[in-house]
């Protein structure tokens, strides 16, 4: 078994989409996942993200995604947009090399801050970042509008 954890690139795209596709599956929100891999392509070519990839015997097994942002308070910090490990391959330790992987490349474009969100329903996921000291807010509500729907 052997794990490599790796930035992505272009080719790597439709792998990542399967990935949050699954992750739509798991959070019971597949009718909510909209984005294209044209999208994807675009917005990738257009560094509006970047993913770090796990890989075991070749495939694509896993994935952080994200992008840099900045917090008036704190600086530059880099959000976590989605973390996640294919089911079948989980238990072996890639979770934590794609965290730890992440959290090296927001101290090496000099963040202060990294944030994510987590559903309040996913123990493991709740338990994965506990075990790595995290805060997890439970005083801040999200806001969101969806702009297919504004005025």
């Amino acid at each position: 078994m052997s794990i490599t954890i790796r930035k992505a690139e272009a080719k790597d795209l439709p792998s990542i989409h399967d990935l949050v596709m699954e992750l739509a599956i798991y959070e019971k929100g597949e009718k909510e996942f909209i984005a294209t891999i044209e999208e994807y392509e675009k917005d990738f070519e257009d560094n509006v993200f970047q993913a770090i990839l796990a890989e075991m015997n070749g495939e694509v097994v896993g994935m952080a995604l994200y992008y840099l942002t900045f917090s008036t308070w704190k600086g530059r910090m880099m959000y976590l947009e989605d973390f996640v490990v294919k089911e079948s391959h989980r238990r072996y330790g890639i979770g934590q090399k794609l965290f730890d992987a992440f959290l090296e490349m927001a101290k090496k474009e000099g963040c202060r801050l990294v944030k994510w969100q987590v559903l309040d329903w996913n123990q493991p996921a709740l338990d994965f970042y506990e075990k790595n000291n995290a805060i997890i807010e439970k005083e801040w509500w999200n806001g969101k509008i969806f702009l297919n729907n504004w005025k």
